[in-house]
């Protein structure tokens, strides 16, 4: 009388990421761990571009304070700003040195944020790690960059234009805090398509859907575009507005690649 021996069941048939990785699990003590060392380094390098761009401080200032300094002597107008204050100088200096420094130290931010994120992927999902660092960094750049280049100036010179018959006298505080917030907020929204991305990798929305809401997302764009522009001047919200749409038909597009690569991978299970 024969009998037959069957294999036993392995521990973990399903292995979760974290045992796919490294073979086991990290305590909540290590994540924690795990977390502080990334924060560090991230720290860490944020001062080091900080020291560097506090160095050429003086030419990142005359690079940034360029439109409106152009719209200015265009206009006949004085193109030094002033301050009222003696410390203004400086601190306007360790302001500008430190956001240019987190926009310089960007993408090693973003990289220990998937090394942190990347332990609790599985395997086929990490490698989506390289382009979304690339991808990130290169919209919050190109959003700057974008509003610096076409939305700053546009909106400057309708400003400066509209007030001509008075003499102007902006203060170094105020022009950082308008061009700063008006550049960040262009490039976090240049984001858009990340964001977009994200979800269809994990089927909240589909091609679909975005492509149903498109005249929804014209106008969520359009209100967006007005609310980042400081003027009233359609030219300039206008230049805001088209790229806003252009980077959700984007979206569309990259949500289409994410959801046809599912299908294959599923198609390719099934046989």
């Amino acid at each position: 009388m024969s009998t037959s021996i069957q294999n036993p069941p392995t521990k973990n048939p399903s292995p979760g990421p974290e045992e796919e990785s490294n073979g086991k699990q990290m305590s909540f003590l290590e994540h924690l761990e795990e977390l502080r060392v990334r924060l560090l380094r991230s720290i860490y390098s944020i001062i080091v571009t900080t020291g560097i761009c506090f160095y050429f401080r003086d030419a990142i200032y005359a690079y940034l304070a360029k439109p409106l300094t152009d719209a200015l002597h265009a206009l006949n107008m004085p193109e030094k700003l002033v301050y009222t204050n003696p410390v203004d100088p400086f601190n306007l200096y360790i302001k500008l040195s430190i956001m240019c420094g987190i926009f310089l130290a960007a993408p090693f931010i973003l990289w220990q944020l998937w090394l942190f994120v990347s332990p609790g992927l599985y395997r086929n999902e990490k490698k989506y790690v390289w382009p979304f660092v690339t991808l990130t960094s290169a919209l919050f750049i190109s959003g700057g960059f974008f509003a610096y280049k076409l939305a700053l100036p546009k909106a400057l010179w309708f400003l400066v234009e509209f007030g001509r018959q008075f003499t102007p006298m902006v203060t170094i505080n105020e022009y950082w805090d308008l061009a700063i917030s008006i550049m960040l907020a262009v490039g976090l929204v240049f984001e858009l398509p990340v964001v977009i991305l994200l979800l269809s990798i994990f089927g909240i929305v589909t091609p679909r859907f975005l492509w149903k809401n498109f005249r929804y997302a014209v106008l969520i764009t359009a209100i967006v575009a007005a609310a980042i522009v400081p003027t009233n001047d359609m030219a300039s919200i206008f230049v805001v507005w088209i790229p806003l749409v252009g980077l959700y038909v984007l979206s569309i597009g990259l949500s289409w690649l994410v959801y046809v690569k599912k299908r294959k991978r599923k198609q390719h299970a099934e046989t």
